[in-house]
């Protein structure tokens, strides 16, 4: 016990000496800055404006990574949603709703300048953009009932569009299917023709150009359009 007193009384010595010492120094600076302060107050005005830039950019570049940090958090909530969407909650958008999903997809997939110009005087486009390839395209999307079929005029309104804006790629986005001729003249024509089956995989995290390797198909045999009319009513 005494050895232990000893040592918390020495090192209580020691801290009272270090604040003694610093005392002593800080009074000695403060005498000297007074006496030499015309010779000196250049550098401490520069020294603490240094400072003063030093801990304001230092603030900025805490406050940006913040911010970038918040946004990155929103982001990944945004896609997390959007993984949990269901068809079922496509079904009861709008038409503009809808059409803004499609934009915000494309966005996702890394399509750039995309914007929704669907409207009554839209010359048959609803959303344009560019492929993350660079090529230019043209969207129309239809939110129609499950139990309806997408005719081929659709999707030669479409094909109109795609000459009309110049566009590199014609893309047709629906919430239900194509009937036999449609899906046919989409293939024929290069059009890319989502329908709801592949629409659900888009929305769940496929990306829109790995469903051109399957244009054209996913609408299933006869088995599947029997399960299709026996759930949506047609």
């Amino acid at each position: 016990m005494a050895a232990r007193r000893r040592r918390g009384a020495a090192a209580r010595r020691r801290r009272q000496a270090r604040l003694k010492a610093a005392g002593i120094g800080g009074g000695v600076l403060l005498v000297l800055l007074a006496m030499f302060w015309s010779a000196v107050w250049p550098y401490v005005t520069a020294a603490l404006l240094l400072g003063g830039i030093g801990a304001m950019g230092w603030w900025l570049w805490r406050t940006d990574r913040i911010v970038r940090a918040r946004d990155h958090r929103w982001r990944q909530e945004e896609e997390v949603k959007a993984g949990r969407r269901t068809l079922a909650e496509v079904d009861a958008m709008t038409g503009t709703e809808f059409e803004e999903l499609v934009a915000s997809l494309c966005r996702r997939d890394g399509c750039t300048e995309v914007r929704r110009v669907g409207g009554s005087h839209d010359n048959g486009a609803d959303v344009l953009g560019r492929l993350p390839d660079g090529r230019t395209m043209v969207v129309q999307c239809k939110r129609y009932a499950p139990s309806s079929t997408i005719a081929s005029r659709e999707l030669r309104d479409l094909l109109g569009a795609k000459v009309h804006f110049r566009a590199d790629v014609a893309v047709f986005v629906t919430t239900t299917r194509f009937s036999r001729p449609s899906e046919k003249f989409a293939v024929e024509h290069e059009i890319l023709a989502v329908h709801r089956d592949h629409l659900g995989l888009w929305n769940n995290g496929t990306s829109l150009l790995s469903l051109s390797g399957v244009n054209g198909h996913g609408q299933g045999d006869s088995r599947h359009r029997a399960h299709w009319k026996q759930a949506y009513g047609k």
